[in-house]
This record gives structure tokens, sequence and C-alpha cells, in this order.
């Protein structure tokens, strides 16, 4: 699927992205899937990202002429996915589980004041973003490798390496190698929905799958955890409602 091709009506196959035509122009990932019995096209909520799962030894053709015939189901339910929406000036930010006002004031850093954060002037209108998110991911990091480090401690387990990323599938990771990976907009849903994605994930370095017993290391970690993974579900896609991409000149005027 690396290979480019043009076929089926004008589907564009470039790098294991197909590309179909109309206005606008749909890109859906295709994805190669041992485990997958059947093909399976769905759109994230998170994101608006188009993705056909395709079993291993499923032709490519057939697999875009399934594409070609729901063409019409895809856009609809792109449609219905709401685009992420730019963090600025006036506008609302949930940090830490509160819903602050973004305010600017004088100065040079963000801070937190009352039921607002304070960001720095933005005349050009297109720094804000970029400072909210380097804040944010500071903030994640402080306040998660303490977090990974209480529940390893618990464990009796060590993590090799804890890093941080804007994922949409997934709010954690481990590695069968130790390695724990976290999104950094977790800094953005209550302290205790963090810690119990820290705890889910350090569970992992005790056992790596969702077994009875993986879910009573989590237990242990953290006896109540089932409220904060019923917050994720309820309201994880809020946290990924936020743009923080540098705003074109035409976006700011």
């Amino acid at each position: 699927m690396g290979q480019s091709t043009q076929t089926l009506e004008g589907i564009a196959v470039q790098d294991g992205v197909a590309r179909l035509p109309g206005s606008p122009a749909l890109e859906v990932t295709l994805r190669r899937s041992r485990r997958a019995r059947r093909l399976s096209l769905r759109v994230s909520g998170l994101d608006g990202r188009a993705t056909l799962t395709i079993p291993p030894r499923f032709p490519q053709a057939q697999a875009l002429g399934f594409l070609n015939e729901r063409a019409a189901w895809l856009r609809k339910a792109l449609d219905r996915v709401q685009a992420p929406a730019p963090v600025r000036p006036g506008g609302t930010l949930l940090y830490r589980g509160n819903l602050l006002e973004l305010r600017e004031a004088e100065g040079q850093r963000i801070r937190l004041a009352g039921d607002s954060l304070l960001v720095p002037p933005d005349p050009s209108g297109t720094r804000t973003g970029p400072r909210l998110e380097t804040f944010l991911k500071a903030d994640a990091r402080a306040a998660l490798l303490p977090a990974v480090e209480r529940y390893t401690t618990a464990l009796g387990r060590r993590a090799k390496a804890v890093t941080l990323r804007d994922t949409r599938s997934r709010w954690g990771s481990c590695t069968s190698q130790g390695r724990l990976m976290f999104s950094w907009r977790l800094i953005m849903a209550p302290p205790d929905v963090l810690d119990y994605v820290v705890a889910h994930e350090v569970a992992h370095l005790a056992h790596m799958d969702h077994s009875r017993a993986f879910w009573d290391c989590v237990g242990r970690l953290m006896p109540d955890y089932t409220a904060h993974r019923n917050w994720l579900r309820s309201y994880g896609a809020q946290l990924h409602s936020y743009s923080f991409k540098a705003r074109s000149a035409a976006e700011s005027g």
C-alpha cells in the first residue's frame, strides 16, 4: 500500500492513505491488521480521522471498492465530527478539571488567577495556542512523573522511560520493555483522572494484558479507579476539542 496508484473512479493511494475525489477530497488511512476478519471503516470522534482496517490477505482493489461504496456514509460521518476549536483570549480551557477563562494580562508567563488563566498579550493572534501547549506539556510532566514514581514504588517495579505525546487513540501505553507513554492532554482532566491513567499503565508493568489479575492490580494501586475511568469515557473527547496550533494571519484577522 506504500506505492502510488490511481484506480476505482479516481481513488488515489499513496503511502498507505487513500484519497477519495470530491469537494472536499477525503483522506482515509489504510491499515492492514492480522487480527481483522473483515473490512472495517471507522471515523474517530476525537479528531475526525478515517481508517479502513483490512484483513491481511484481502485484495486492495476490493477494499477500495468497498471504500468507494461507503463514500456517502463517510462524508456524513465526518460532517458530524466537530473540528477542534482554537484556544484564544476570551475563550475557555479545561485545566486540571476546571473550566477556566482565558484572559490577556501583562507579563511573559502564563499563570493561574482564580477562575482564569492569564496569558501574555498576543497582538498577532498567533502565539496564544503554542504558548498554552508548551505550558500544558510542562505542567503535565510535572504532574505525571511524581505519579509514576508513586505507583511504581507501590508496585515494586521500575519504569524504564516516561514520554509525553499528543495521542488520539489512547491516554497512555506501556511497552514490554517498561517504557511508559502518556498524553499530555491529561493535565486538563481532574488530577485523580490523571492518576488513574498512571496507575493503569504502571499495572501493565506487572500484567501486559487486561486480565482479572491486571484489574485487581489497578484496584490495589487505586481502589476507587472506576469513577475516574468513567470520567474519561464520558468527557475524554473534550480534552481533544482544543486546537493549540498557531493561527494564520487570516484567522487572526
